[in-house]
């Protein structure tokens, strides 16, 4: 490309992300600060993703299409970070929404502070169809954070969310295959190792939960990693682990049981149209549940 690199570059991986794609773009493309181009890594999508991604190029030349056979979630990031440009790289998923002055708020932080390395916010999750379910209450502080994430608690700073220094990702090691699943972990502990890392208070991102999510569909895996990024992370750090710590992941529940607690609460807050699309699902799931039928009651009922 021609002309001077940007102030910051968004590396969002897709893997057949249609469903929420385009709504996850716009909130890039809303952004109040405008100095950026976007890198999608289409992770071999066979859905209706590049076809979105065609579009949206068209109208946008701050977005760049990256497209290449699946290899998963760190061969996408890490292609995506070889194609950036720019001294600070964003991170964003295809099923989030970014807050319009997200940018603007971490650029000028990253720009106050040269000593970080890893910048995250608040965040506020949401369920499947936006939803509000509750906002986060992340430290922001380096230690904290940090010993947080020695506990083996990734999620402290939101991988979508968060604005790292090219520079710093490419001295650290960048995302490492062993840890697919548990990559966000895995590199957030070694940028700590080498620069300051906080969280603002701001919230600046929604945040997506479903029941196709990687810390319902994998939560084993997951845990088994992050334990295994801990001791090394330990080993890195000369600390001393208690004998046969394990990182206990939380067991997500049952699609069906969260999709109901999903839809009561809809009810509960009149927000009848996604009431009634989690009722379907349920249904769908246990046609023969008398409480899968008691939910989409009440949701046809609206109360």
């Amino acid at each position: 490309m021609n002309g001077s690199a940007p102030a910051i570059s968004v590396v969002l991986p897709a893997y057949n992300a249609a469903e929420h794609l385009s709504e996850a773009i716009e909130s890039i493309r809303a952004q109040s600060f405008t100095d950026f181009e976007l890198i999608v890594v289409d992770d071999g999508s066979i859905d209706a993703t590049p076809r979105l991604l065609r579009d949206f190029a068209g109208q946008d030349k701050r977005i760049r299409i990256v497209s290449r056979p699946n290899t998963g979630i760190v061969g996408a990031l890490n292609d995506g970070i070889t194609a950036a440009r720019a001294d600070l790289i964003a991170r964003m998923d295809a099923d989030d929404i970014a807050v319009g002055w997200r940018f603007e708020k971490q650029f000028a932080y990253m720009q106050k502070h040269p000593e970080c390395v890893l910048l995250g916010a608040q965040v506020v999750v949401i369920d499947p169809y936006g939803m509000a379910l509750y906002q986060s209450q992340y430290p922001l502080d380096h230690e904290s954070i940090d010993a947080a994430l020695m506990l083996g608690k990734g999620g402290t700073i939101r991988h979508p969310v968060a604005m790292m220094r090219r520079e710093a990702i490419v001295k650290s090691g960048g995302y490492r295959k062993q840890y697919q699943w548990a990559e966000d972990v895995d590199l957030f502990l070694r940028l700590a190792e080498i620069g300051r890392i906080a969280n603002l208070p701001d919230v600046l991102l929604q945040y997506r939960q479903h029941c196709g999510s990687v810390n319902r569909t994998r939560f084993q895996q997951q845990a088994d990693l992050i334990t295994q990024v801990v001791r090394e992370a330990a080993a890195r750090r000369g600390v001393q682990l208690p004998q046969n710590w394990q990182y206990e992941m939380i067991v997500p529940k049952p699609p069906p049981d969260q999709l109901k607690e999903w839809g009561w609460r809809a009810i509960k807050e009149n927000k009848i149209r996604v009431a009634r699309k989690h009722a379907i699902s349920v249904l769908q799931m246990q046609p023969l549940s008398l409480d899968s039928w008691r939910l989409m009651y009440c949701a046809i009922r609206g109360r």
